[in-house]
C-alpha cells in the first residue's frame, strides 16, 4: 500500500462538509484522498506510512487550468503586443504553419511540467495546431510524459486556404482521428490523460460543419469545447438552430463568450452549458470583459484558463486574481454611477475565485467527483503551499493568503494521483535542462523562419 500523512497543516478542502481545517491531517491511500480531519493517528500503520509535518503549510486541491493551447509554449512572450487580430494572422496562419512534430512535443511537454511546477495539477489542453496524426500524437506524448493529469482536446489548424483549398470553417471535425485516438493512446476514459474535442462552433464554422460536430461529440460521449468571440460570426444565429436541434446541453463548453447577447446567455446557462473564461488574456487581446460577473448573477461560476502563454504567464493564481480584480472593479463601478458610492462590503469574496480554479474546473470536465476537492474517495491532487515564506507570514485568512498572495515561488511541492511530482520547491523530473534547451531551439527556429 502506498501511503502518505500530512499532519497539522491549514486545509483547505474545498468540501462542504469538510470545510477549512486550521490543524488538519490529509491522509492518502493508493493515489486516493482515505481521510481529512484533525489528529488521524495511524497506529502500528505508521511504519509504513510517509510522514510529512505539514505546520506552516497550507494544503489546497491542485488547480485546473481550463483552456490552454500548450503548443505554443517555445513562443513565450512573442506575442505579447498583438491584438487579436494580430493573433489571428501571425499566428494561425503564419508561424503555427511551421510548427514540426517535434515542435509541438517540446512545447506540450515543457508547457505541462510548468502547469505543474505553478500548482496546476489538470491541465486542458485546447490543441488547434495539429495538420496531420504526427502532430497530435506528439503533443498526446508530451502530455502523457509530464505526469500531469490532462484532457486533450483535439482540435485543427486555421491557416489561410491555398488555391482549391475549402475555409478551415468548412472543414468538418475528423471522425477517423477520433476513433484512432479512442481505440489507442487515449482508450481509457479514467486514464491520466483523456480525450475532448476542440470544435470550431457556430462562430467559427458553417453550420452544417457545427451540426456535424457537435453530433460527433454526442456520439463519443466527449466534451465539445469551442472559442465564441473574436470578430462576427460565421453562422449569425448559429447557437439558437444548435439548440432548435437538441444538440445544446451538458458536455458543451464556451471559451470566452465575451460577446454573447443577453438574451442567449440565459437560454445557455439553463441547457447546462459551461463556460470557460480566459480574464487577462482577454482584456489584453481584445476580446472584451470576462463574462465572470454576468455568469455569476445567473447563479453558474466560470472556470478559468491561461489560453496563451506566448502572451502571458501560466499561472492561475495570477489568472483568478485578474478574474476576481476586474469584476470588482466593474461591481464598484456599477455601484458609482447608479448609487454614487461603492459598495457597503465586496461583491465576490475570494473564496469565490478560488472555486473558479479547482471545483469548477472539474465541473466544466464532468470530473466533480474525482477531483476538485479534497475529498475523501477523490484522486490525491493537492497542492503545498509554504504558508512561512516571506511574502505570505503570517497567515490570518488562508484562502486569502492563497487567493490573493500566493505565487509560483510559494508553492512547494505538488500531487498528482497520489505521487509527487513537486518536492521541496523543486520539479521531479529528470534531463529538465536539456528539455528547455529543445525548446529554446525550437523557438529560435519557429522564428526565424517565419521573419
Amino acid at each position: 500500500m502506498r501511503r502518505t500523512l500530512i499532519k497539522s497543516a491549514m486545509v483547505i478542502s474545498m468540501d462542504a462538509g469538510i470545510g477549512d481545517l486550521s490543524a488538519g491531517d490529509v491522509l492518502v491511500e493508493n493515489g486516493r484522498i482515505a481521510e481529512v480531519r484533525p489528529g488521524i493517528d495511524l497506529g502500528s500503520g505508521a511504519a509504513e506510512t510517509e510522514i510529512i509535518d505539514g505546520r506552516g503549510r497550507i494544503i489546497i486541491p491542485g488547480l485546473i487550468n481550463a483552456h490552454m493551447h500548450t503548443w505554443q509554449t517555445a513562443l513565450r512572450g512573442f506575442a505579447a503586443n498583438w491584438t487579436l487580430l494580430e493573433y489571428f494572422r501571425r499566428m494561425h496562419a503564419g508561424l503555427a504553419t511551421m510548427f514540426r512534430p517535434d515542435d509541438i512535443y517540446i512545447a506540450t511537454l515543457v508547457g505541462a511540467l510548468n502547469q505543474i511546477n505553478c500548482g496546476a495539477t489538470t491541465l486542458v489542453d485546447w490543441c488547434h495546431n495539429n495538420p496531420t496524426p504526427a502532430h497530435t500524437d506528439a503533443a498526446v506524448r508530451g502530455l502523457i510524459e509530464s505526469g500531469i493529469r490532462a484532457a486533450f482536446f483535439h482540435g485543427s489548424p486555421k491557416p489561410e486556404p491555398k488555391p482549391g483549398e475549402p475555409h478551415f470553417s468548412e472543414m468538418p471535425h475528423p471522425r477517423h482521428e477520433v476513433e484512432r485516438l479512442l481505440a489507442g493512446p487515449l482508450a481509457d476514459r479514467n486514464g491520466l490523460v483523456t480525450l475532448g474535442l476542440a470544435v470550431l462552433g457556430p462562430h467559427y464554422s458553417t453550420l452544417d460543419v457545427a451540426l456535424h460536430d457537435f453530433r460527433l461529440a454526442r456520439e463519443f460521449n466527449l466534451i465539445a469545447s469551442m472559442h465564441q468571440g473574436g470578430g462576427p460570426a460565421k453562422t449569425p444565429g448559429g447557437w439558437e438552430k444548435l439548440i432548435e436541434a437538441g444538440l445544446v446541453g451538458p458536455g458543451v463548453n464556451i471559451v470566452h463568450g465575451n460577446d454573447l447577447p443577453d438574451d442567449l446567455l440565459p437560454r445557455l446557462v439553463d441547457l447546462g452549458v459551461s463556460f470557460s473564461v480566459t480574464p487577462e488574456n482577454e482584456m489584453i487581446q481584445g476580446h472584451g470583459f470576462p463574462i465572470t460577473g454576468r455568469l455569476l448573477k445567473r447563479g453558474v461560476r466560470p472556470s478559468i484558463g491561461i489560453d496563451l502563454e506566448s502572451v502571458l504567464p501560466g499561472d492561475l493564481f495570477s489568472a483568478a486574481r485578474v478574474a476576481l480584480s476586474m469584476q470588482r472593479a466593474l461591481d464598484n463601478a456599477d455601484m458609482r454611477k447608479s448609487e454614487g458610492t461603492i459598495p457597503a462590503t465586496t461583491t465576490i469574496p475570494a473564496r469565490e475565485a478560488l472555486r473558479w480554479i479547482t471545483t469548477e474546473g472539474a465541473r466544466m470536465l464532468g470530473r466533480e467527483d474525482q477531483i476538485g476537492s479534497l475529498t475523501p474517495g477523490k484522486l490525491a491532487d493537492l497542492v503545498v503551499v509554504n504558508a512561512s515564506d516571506l511574502n505570505l507570514f503570517p497567515v490570518h485568512d488562508p484562502v486569502s493568503t492563497v487567493v490573493m498572495q500566493t505565487s509560483l515561488a510559494n508553492i512547494e511541492a505538488v500531487m498528482i494521483g497520489g505521487v509527487w511530482k513537486k518536492r521541496n520547491g523543486r520539479l521531479l523530473v529528470d534531463g529538465l535542462e536539456q528539455k528547455k534547451e529543445l525548446l529554446a531551439q525550437s523557438g529560435q527556429r519557429l522564428v526565424h523562419d517565419i521573419e
